[in-house]
């Protein structure tokens, strides 16, 4: 039976956390099948083997993903390490949660590792780099965790968003999180020499 932890949830207006009995919880294979079968719902799995529905997002929030996708990707072709994945894509962590950030890069040398298989499915990786873009129904701390979550699993930089706030954190695998206060462009120049990703349309979205 799954049970639904937040009944009183608005499916349009933020995440829905259901519980899953231990016996009835999803292998990876099964968590594919069932996120295929569902297209128009953003699934994740936590550690603990419970799901997490996301609704799609509003215009705004939307729009600023696909810039960051269009910049960002513009980048990535250019230096030509590594690979940008869209907020469809999922990541088989090592604590057995699958996590779908917004954008995501994985050097190229790590992908060659994986069988055909394996990238026809959800990768058994965390990502290099992660930026997940809070939505207006997010909860930041919720969305910290799960910063914390992409770091402890392996990931290098992760950047987080809150365009509320106008606030930008940036974890790193060896420093505590940093803060920054609307900058106009982010990058870094050890995993992503040459990058300077503007960042306006996040502040001001422009629609």
């Amino acid at each position: 039976m799954i049970q639904l932890t937040s009944p009183t949830a608005a499916p349009l207006k933020g995440r829905i956390d259901l519980a899953i009995p231990p016996g009835l919880r999803l292998d990876d294979d099964l968590l594919f099948a069932f996120c295929a079968a569902n297209p128009d719902l953003r699934i994740e799995r936590n550690a603990h083997g419970d799901l997490e529905l996301m609704p799609p997002t509003g215009a705004e929030t939307g729009h600023r993903n696909a810039e960051l996708g269009l910049d960002f990707g513009l980048w990535a072709r250019q230096d030509g390490r590594g690979v940008v994945f869209d907020s469809s894509t999922g990541f088989l962590l090592p604590n057995g949660a699958m996590r779908s950030p917004d954008l995501s890069w994985v050097l190229r040398t790590r992908l060659a590792q994986l069988s055909a298989e394996e990238k026809r499915k959800f990768l058994p990786l965390a990502p290099d780099l992660v930026i997940e873009l809070a939505s207006p129904s997010d909860e930041p701390e919720n969305l910290h965790a799960k910063m914390r979550e992409w770091r402890d699993n392996g990931t290098h930089l992760g950047w987080l968003l809150l365009p509320d706030e106008r606030q930008l954190w940036r974890y790193t695998s060896d420093a505590d999180p940093e803060r920054l206060d609307a900058p106009a462009t982010i990058g870094d120049a050890d995993l992503l020499p040459g990058l300077a990703l503007p960042l306006a349309s996040i502040w001001e979205p422009g629609l």
